[in-house]
């Protein structure tokens, strides 16, 4: 099947710059690929639908619990701490234990969508959770960085729903989409991607390629026929 169908699980490992062959400098995320291996194949006659389930980071058995454990042990494949599914209509063609072709799957890549976990700032106040605008600073003001009216008194005598107050800031689950992949490595595992990507140093990743879905029948056959 089309490795680029499915995904892979990586993690963030900082960023630094690198120079093109012009001279310009990149800046470029490294992301360290993990070992992705297959560990369930879900069927249209079983589970009512087609699937290939992924582990990646493999972890100690005290830290799952006994239906995890008992799944990996079942279909005889390493601890993972991670898991996650992609429905492909090609899920025959591979077999629990096989690991996912990273170089198959970056080859003539040029883009990828980037999913992750953003950096928690805790809570914030107004002005920087959204921007706002700060009040004066002049003597004796008391509304520098205050929020400001919360709405009418009388009418409707509440806050209206959705009103942007204080809240916790970062945190969030954010993919970006396009963003373009400098250069892969296949024997150290190591991907360039230019610019930044959700999440901190060590951060976990999920990375698809953009563009190739397997329901897409039409995006399908346009890489068929790019590939031949």
């Amino acid at each position: 099947m089309d490795q680029k169908e499915l995904g892979l699980l990586a993690t963030k490992e900082g960023m630094t710059q690198i120079f093109d062959e012009n001279g310009f400098v990149i800046p470029v995320t490294v992301i360290k690929i993990a070992e992705n291996v297959v560990t369930d194949i879900k069927t249209a006659d079983r589970d009512g639908y087609t699937s290939v389930q992924i582990g990646a980071f493999e972890t100690k058995e005290k830290l799952l619990n006994k239906p995890e454990i008992g799944k990996f042990k079942k279909n005889g494949t390493k601890l993972f701490k991670k898991l996650i599914e992609f429905r492909t209509e090609e899920a025959a063609d591979m077999a629990i234990g096989d690991e996912v072709n990273t170089e198959e799957f970056f080859k003539d890549l040029e883009k990828v969508n980037i999913t992750g976990v953003s950096v928690g700032k805790g809570f914030q106040g107004f002005v920087k959770a959204h921007n706002g605008h700060i009040g004066r600073r002049s003597h004796g003001s008391k509304s520098k960085r205050q929020i400001g009216s919360l709405g009418a008194g009388t009418t409707p005598s509440r806050v209206l729903p959705g009103k942007r107050m204080p809240t916790m800031l970062g945190n969030e689950v954010v993919t970006i989409e396009k963003v373009k992949v400098v250069s892969y490595d296949a024997e150290k595992r190591v991907l360039l991607v230019r610019g930044p990507v959700p999440g901190k140093a060590g951060a976990e990743l999920k990375i698809k390629a953009f563009g190739a879905k397997a329901w897409n029948h039409k995006n399908k056959r346009k890489l068929a026929l790019e590939a031949a």
